[in-house]
């Protein structure tokens, strides 16, 4: 029942996730931020059975952090994404994570990313992302508004029409959403609906 969606701009990352935490048919509690924190500059966007979104996202966390402090520098966006798609891959073959993720970042070399992983260690580098029953209907959405000069106040369009979409079709959808944005600045929270 998780929804997130990430769009990529000309100089940010937008991600949008429901804050609704739920076992089968049961409401648990309505404001659980699901975008977790990497660094300053990166976030994850993570979906899937509560315990395994937990433990996944903090193992991750704490080894990108190990490293940097062994190393004396900082993983990119790119090597946090294939880093975590192995960490994927070597549990699948043992005791697998039923989540997925999207990982957003923005490095001052390159600027902005955004990758999508799956539970089976699938990784893409995406311009607009989702996961979800709520992503069916904003992903075609997100194909006919996206283009590479998209600006702060056009991804929040984009994901206010696709939330307003998701609340009219879907008939379990989440009443809240929190929408954070990554830039040169950090992690921010945008705005919650």
């Amino acid at each position: 029942m998780d929804f997130f969606v990430g769009i990529k701009g000309k100089d940010f990352v937008m991600v949008c996730s429901d804050t609704s935490a739920s076992h089968s048919i049961i409401n648990i509690k309505q404001d659980e931020d699901k975008i977790v924190p990497i660094d300053d500059h990166k976030v994850f966007c993570i979906a899937g059975e509560a315990g395994d979104r937990v433990n996944f996202s903090e193992y991750i966390i704490a080894n990108v952090k190990l490293y940097a402090l062994r190393n004396d520098t900082e993983l990119n966006t790119k090597s946090v994404a294939n880093y975590t798609r192995g960490e994927l891959a070597t549990a699948l073959r043992s005791s697998p994570y039923h989540c997925n993720l999207m990982l957003a970042g923005y490095d001052k070399e390159t600027g902005p990313a955004l990758y999508w992983l799956d539970y089976l260690a699938t990784l893409n580098k995406v311009n607009t992302g989702g996961t979800g029953y709520g992503s069916y209907f904003t992903l075609s959405l997100f194909d006919k508004m996206w283009h590479p000069e998209l600006t702060v106040d056009e991804a929040v369009a984009m994901i206010d029409a696709g939330i307003a979409e998701v609340k009219k079709r879907l008939v379990v959808a989440p009443p809240h959403y929190m929408i954070k944005v990554i830039d040169k600045d950090g992690v921010r929270v945008l705005k919650t609906v």
